[in-house]
């Protein structure tokens, strides 16, 4: 009950921080909002499945691929701004399947969510052990680049 509380509290303060409105209708209605969330929340939680996600990650090989990423992101923005910019725009889009080796839902989440994050390239739907991605621009290099992040996201996963 105490935590319940205390999420109320605080999500009304940062509504009443990011709104800057402090007439007494509308703090009201701004507590309302936030109690109402936190019970929706809980209602939910009461009902969904109980099973917990499984978080395995080594925290300094995580951190070493989030900075690793970044510098991916960006070449990747050069070369898709290159792309569609230049005069005669090398667009070969694809679909086509990539395995992830990753062995947690967490792993395999972080893998998709890395390959979107890349622009140029969108994971459309994952199956068992592989993700269909489309890509902007194909070609063969795409396919080594990406069993290079595969491998790295399987590297920050913590063996049990």
């Amino acid at each position: 009950m105490l935590r319940t509380i205390i999420t109320v509290v605080v999500l009304f303060c940062l509504w009443l921080l990011m709104s800057g409105i402090y007439q007494g209708f509308i703090v009201m209605l701004g507590f309302i909002a936030a109690a109402i969330a936190v019970f929706v929340v809980r209602r939910m939680d009461d009902v969904a499945d109980t099973g917990r996600l499984e978080i395995r990650l080594k925290i300094t090989n995580t951190i070493g691929y989030f900075f690793w990423l970044l510098v991916e992101i960006a070449k990747s923005n050069w070369f898709v701004t290159k792309t569609i910019l230049g005069l005669h725009p090398s667009i070969k889009q694809h679909f086509f399947k990539v395995p992830c080796t990753q062995e947690t839902e967490v792993g395999k989440t972080t893998f998709a969510n890395s390959i979107t994050l890349t622009p140029g390239t969108i994971s459309v739907e994952h199956e068992g052990d592989e993700i269909w991605v489309h890509a902007l621009s194909y070609s063969e290099e795409d396919l080594d680049a990406l069993a290079d992040m595969n491998s790295r996201v399987s590297n920050i996963e913590r063996a049990v």
